[in-house]
Formats: structure tokens, sequence, C-alpha cells
């Protein structure tokens, strides 16, 4: 799907939990989350802590669309 959204000419970042599969299907911006059952955040922490989690996920993957890439590139 990410490849076929590319295709047309829009961006496309794939936050993911697994770099590898990611890679796999072909992904070009991926920004690796948090984990499996809680990709944008950790319920084990705060309020805060969560939100700044989820803020860098989204500022990187927001740099992310704005990066020109060539080939596959993983944003940490």
């Amino acid at each position: 799907m990410v490849k076929a959204i590319e295709a047309t000419g829009i961006a496309v970042i794939h936050i993911c939990t697994i770099v590898p599969i990611s890679q796999t299907v072909g992904a070009n911006r991926i920004v690796p989350a948090v984990a499996i059952p809680h990709p944008l955040g950790d319920p084990s922490k705060t309020h805060e802590e969560e939100k700044a989690i989820r803020r860098g996920i989204l500022s990187k993957a927001l740099e992310a669309l704005g990066t020109p890439v060539k080939e596959q590139t993983v944003f940490n």
C-alpha cells in the first residue's frame, strides 16, 4: 500500500514497531514506534511523559515527510 500511494506522488510515512518488516514491504520513510501493543505511547508512563513520546514520534514523522529520499530511510 505504501508503495502504491507514493507512486501517485504522495509522500508516506510508515510508523512501525518492527523496522525490518517496513523495509521488506518497501516503505521509503520509516519512523520507529515504541512497542507492538502501544506503538505511540507507553501506558506505564505519566500522562506528560506519554505526551512527550507521542510528540517526538510525530515530530520525526513530520520531519520525514519534508525530507526528500531516494532510498529507504529510517528516521530515528
